[in-house]
């Protein structure tokens, strides 16, 4: 592997909507064989990107950590290892959004639509209609983390719509190890940001994973991510 995750805490933050519970199941197995330390800090939708920020610098305060997510989970984790070489290890990226200003990102066009949505309609419509238009287990987890996450969940889903990600230029000065996984069927996350991260960043390696893989098994996601990084020559 190009780095060793062994013993180094591993930071991962979750997706729009999403939350730490689905983390562990799509990360957890393939970390722990890898020996790292993995640590899921819970979203907090009201104040949303400040929190992610105050969970990597109190890990990292500890001494250098690897970081990673899914989706918005693996846009702010790259801006961080990028403005934080010395405390960063590596960058596990899975089905990263879009590359600076979101602008028209189907993933942050479906952000915007669920915030409006949920004003609009309340909590139990929006699962309902989001439940029709999903596949089943995206919809049983998505209704668990979105009532887990309400009141504050519009609020969560707006700031997630607006968050600049580190252009690829900006990922050219990346300095530690990215490990990107990708899926070739994900509209919302499409495979091209994906391989652009990986073609951007000097020591990077894309992994890519069918939707129905990790629909049924999420730790298939992960597992990719880890292989990526893996796949990085030393």
């Amino acid at each position: 592997m190009a780095v060793t995750l062994r013993g180094v805490t591993t930071v991962l933050l979750p997706g729009t909507g999403s939350d730490d519970d689905y983390l562990r199941r799509a990360f957890g197995p393939a970390l722990q064989r890898a020996g790292a330390r993995l640590l899921t800090p819970a979203p907090e939708p009201a104040d949303l990107l400040a929190g992610y920020r105050r969970a990597l610098e109190q890990a990292a305060a500890a001494g250098p950590i690897a970081v990673g997510g899914v989706s918005l989970g693996a846009a702010f984790t790259a801006a961080w290892a990028i403005e934080h070489p010395e405390s960063t290890v590596a960058v596990l990226a899975a089905l990263p959004p879009w590359s600076g200003a979101p602008d028209r990102a189907p993933a942050a066009l479906a952000a915007l639509a669920t915030a409006d949505h949920l004003r609009r309609d309340g909590l139990a419509a929006t699962v309902a209609a989001m439940r029709a238009a999903s596949p089943t287990w995206l919809a049983d987890e998505l209704s668990r983390s979105w009532s887990a996450q309400w009141p504050a969940l519009p609020e969560a889903m707006e700031a997630a719509a607006g968050y600049r990600a580190p252009t690829l230029a900006e990922l050219a000065d990346l300095r530690v190890p990215l490990g990107v996984a990708g899926c070739p069927q994900d509209a919302v996350h499409p495979l091209e940001v994906a391989r652009q991260w990986a073609a951007a960043a000097p020591r990077a390696a894309l992994a890519t994973v069918g939707l129905a893989e990790f629909g049924a098994d999420p730790s298939r996601l992960g597992a990719a991510s880890v292989a990526a990084l893996a796949a990085i020559p030393r």
